[in-house]
């Protein structure tokens, strides 16, 4: 089974990732948060700075990009291309509002016509593999088998599916109906992604689709960095000491690069909105980190969490 970190805007950058791949068990694939591609503009130094060569080594990076217009996709592919990049990514799965009004994102699948001339180009143009994260439609599940229809016409690197219609955001259960469909309809190989969260999502997954060949991970490896240990049955002896080194290198790596409590606190406190639920008793230090406004008294907070709550084996998350 090959293994992807999925790209959690705001969170997996690449102090994330390095940290993550330092400690935990490394991923096959890193994919990066969407970079929204701007015309005659490129990148902007933010979306720059998280695919630089030097910030990203030893990882294989996959940058996603976010835009329906072609040419915007074109720039930016060969952007990277020049930077070294073998892989990018197209975000066909983003349900935000904002998004999806512009026609972006899970937005696209709503206009399968222009999302074919899309691909026609890009593929008309570009020699760099090219995969595709999605969901299965805007409203209906059945609006998926013409887009897969439409998918399997391009040669694409991998198909990786999020069973969700923009509808449901992260609402109801991942479709497991649709996916077979597409595990038999597929041109390309597939991967997994949705609500694999513990080692018996995982291991019910695995009964459905044994010929899965890759998975990838979003909030539930967040909640719970050592998952994918979990997953193949690696349980780590120390596990709490492993969580700390990874929040340590976290929370260095942003304050050498962010200026001001402020800056760090917002991004250390988005981690533990989703980390803080594989610690027992974790309601209160949760609640604490939220209001606390100095990094001093965040320290304090912390470090109370790991020397009073131990971390747990197979939680469930709240989202």
């Amino acid at each position: 089974m090959n293994y992807y970190l999925a790209p959690l805007e705001g969170i997996t950058t690449y102090i994330y990732r390095n940290a993550y791949h330092s400690v935990f068990h490394p991923m096959e694939k890193y994919f990066t948060p969407f970079i929204v591609p701007r015309m005659k503009k490129g990148m902007n130094s933010r979306e720059i700075n998280d695919i630089l060569p030097e910030h990203n080594q030893g990882l294989f990076v996959v940058p996603q990009l976010l835009t329906n217009q072609a040419e915007d996709f074109i720039k930016v592919a060969e952007t990277l291309a020049a930077y070294g990049y073998q892989e990018i990514n197209l975000n066909l799965g983003c349900p935000s509002g904002t998004v999806v009004a512009k026609g972006k994102g899970a937005g696209f699948l709503a206009h399968p016509r222009e999302l074919e001339r899309f691909l026609e180009k890009i593929f008309s143009v570009l020699t760099m593999d090219i995969s595709i994260k999605t969901r299965i439609g805007m409203e209906d599940p059945e609006e998926f088998e013409p887009l897969l229809e439409i998918f399997n016409q391009y040669p694409l690197k991998e198909l990786i599916i999020h069973p969700r219609v923009r509808e449901d955001y992260y609402r109801r259960s991942p479709n497991f109906s649709v996916f077979e469909k597409a595990m038999k309809k597929s041109a390309h190989p597939l991967c997994y992604n949705g609500n694999v969260f513990t080692k018996g999502d995982y291991q019910n997954l695995l009964e459905k689709f044994p010929a899965l060949p890759a998975v990838m991970l979003g909030r539930g490896i967040i909640a719970n960095p050592s998952l994918r240990q979990s997953l193949e049955g690696e349980e780590p002896k120390k596990k709490k000491e492993q969580f700390q080194r990874f929040h340590t290198e976290l929370y260095q790596g942003y304050q050498k690069i962010l200026s001001g409590d402020r800056n760090v606190l917002f991004k250390m406190k988005e981690l533990w909105s989703y980390l803080a639920q594989s610690f027992t008793d974790y309601e209160p230090y949760a609640k604490k980190i939220r209001k606390t406004g100095t990094l001093s008294d965040y320290e304090t907070i912390v470090k109370a969490l790991f020397r009073e709550q131990e971390v747990v084996s197979n939680g469930r998350f709240s989202f």
